[in-house]
């Protein structure tokens, strides 16, 4: 019998240098688009695909994400003296969501060691992983797609994106051959190999790895069988390229549409379609977007 994927890893120890001066004391997972702060999408994604059990891995200065998912006392107390009812069940909804786990990083050694801090925590049972930086929208869930393929197959599953020549030297790209899957075709791959950050003219392919992942517990023997890369840091891509030797990875083109919100103009898109897609703000925020002059 496949065992379920009930835990879910959130990198987010990192310094969102890309961000400052914003970044200098708030955590980046914190930048809100819109009125959320970017990981409670992934959150909320992951409790929508069925997962409770959250595990965070925090570095120095990241409290305000512990603060985030816990109890507000005095927040509460003066929402419920001022009878503010519809924002005081706002405000337990966050505390209330999941169950958050905390682990530190203590060194910014690189996204497999980053996962491979978790290893305590999840013990040997498949989980997901999603990076923060990427907000997807999908009527299903990116990671219950993904978790569909595991429980189908009983392997690790990765995200993948069809990329544009010019941008593909930014992402980890896959060589894959494509396989059937349950009467559809083309979405569905069995990795041969994965290649970070490729020139356009030596790139495999045009699919590139996203911040989804569902993996086997096997990912942190294999993390802790790899040296070191470039800059000392620990890589998840070659951690999964070291479990190709033995057992197969398989790769999903994901229904749904990915904002890079670790990017500052993709944060920018995805507040910009994520207001627009509120009902409460959205028909306001698309006549005034109709009123700018633009050139």
């Amino acid at each position: 019998m496949i065992p379920k994927v009930r835990k879910a890893v959130f990198p987010a120890a990192g310094l969102g240098t890309r961000f400052l001066p914003a970044t200098k004391v708030m955590p980046k997972e914190m930048l809100p688009v819109v009125d959320k702060p970017l990981i409670q999408y992934g959150v909320e994604e992951a409790m929508h695909s069925g997962i409770q059990n959250i595990i965070i891995v925090t570095g120095r200065g990241k409290s305000a994400l512990e603060d985030h998912f816990d109890i507000s006392f005095e927040l509460e107390a003066q929402l419920a003296l001022k009878n503010k009812t519809e924002l005081l069940s706002l405000a337990r909804s966050v505390s209330d969501m999941a169950n958050v786990s905390y682990i530190r990083q203590k060194e910014a050694l690189g996204l497999g060691h980053a996962v491979l801090r978790a290893k305590e925590l999840v013990g040997q049972e498949p989980f997901a992983v999603l990076l923060p930086d990427d907000i997807i929208a999908a009527e299903i869930p990116c990671v219950r797609q993904l978790m569909d393929v595991h429980d189908f197959y009983g392997a690790s599953v990765i995200a993948l994106m069809e990329v544009p020549n010019d941008q593909i030297s930014a992402y980890g790209v896959v060589d894959a051959e494509p396989i059937p899957d349950r009467g559809t075709e083309g979405r569905l791959f069995r990795i041969r190999n994965m290649v970070e950050k490729p020139k356009a003219a030596e790139a495999p392919s045009n699919l590139a790895i996203i911040g989804r992942y569902v993996l086997t517990p096997d990912i942190f023997e294999c993390i802790e069988s790899i040296a070191p890369g470039s800059g000392g840091e620990i890589q998840l891509t070659d951690a999964m390229k070291y479990m190709l030797r033995n057992r197969p990875v398989y790769g999903l083109k994901f229904d749904g549409k990915r904002f890079d919100a670790g990017d500052k103009l993709g944060f920018l898109k995805a507040t910009v379609e994520f207001g627009l897609n509120r009902h409460d703000l959205g028909p306001q925020f698309r006549e005034y977007l109709k009123s700018l002059s633009l050139s």
